[in-house]
C-alpha cells in the first residue's frame, strides 16, 4: 500500500514538471464591444423582423410569438422568416450581408433572431 503511494506521488510530481506547449485555437477578437441599440419602449405599431436559421422549429414557434405579441400589441407587425432566408447554411454570406438593405426597406424597427443548435 505504501509503495502504490510513493509511485503515486512519484507520477504525480514527474507530471507536474512536465510542461506543455499548446496553441489556442482561437483568434483574437476581431470587432470590438459596441454600444447597444436603445429599447424600443413599445411594439404597438413597430415592425418586427423574424430571422431563422431553419435548424429548430422556426416555423412553429415565430407563429405562436406573433400570436402572443399580438394579444398584448394589437398593432404589431411582423415580417415573416421567409422574407429573408435561412440565417445559417449555404447562403448565409449573402442573406446576412442583405439583412441592413432589407430591414431598411421593409421599415423594420425590431428583430427576432431565431438560432436553434
Amino acid at each position: 500500500m505504501a509503495e502504490k503511494a510513493v509511485a503515486e506521488k512519484a507520477v504525480a510530481e514527474k507530471a507536474v514538471a512536465v510542461r506543455y506547449e499548446a496553441l489556442w485555437p482561437r483568434s483574437p477578437r476581431q470587432v470590438g464591444v459596441k454600444p447597444l441599440a436603445r429599447r424600443l419602449d413599445t411594439l404597438e405599431g413597430k415592425t418586427v423582423a423574424q430571422l431563422w436559421d431553419y435548424v429548430f422549429r422556426g416555423d412553429e414557434v415565430f407563429p405562436l410569438l406573433e400570436e402572443g405579441l399580438k394579444q398584448r400589441f394589437p398593432g404589431v407587425r411582423f415580417v415573416s422568416w421567409k422574407e429573408f432566408g435561412s440565417t445559417h447554411g449555404s447562403d448565409e454570406r449573402e442573406v446576412l450581408a442583405s439583412l441592413p438593405r432589407k430591414i431598411k426597406a421593409l421599415g423594420v424597427d425590431a428583430v427576432i433572431s431565431g438560432m436553434g443548435c
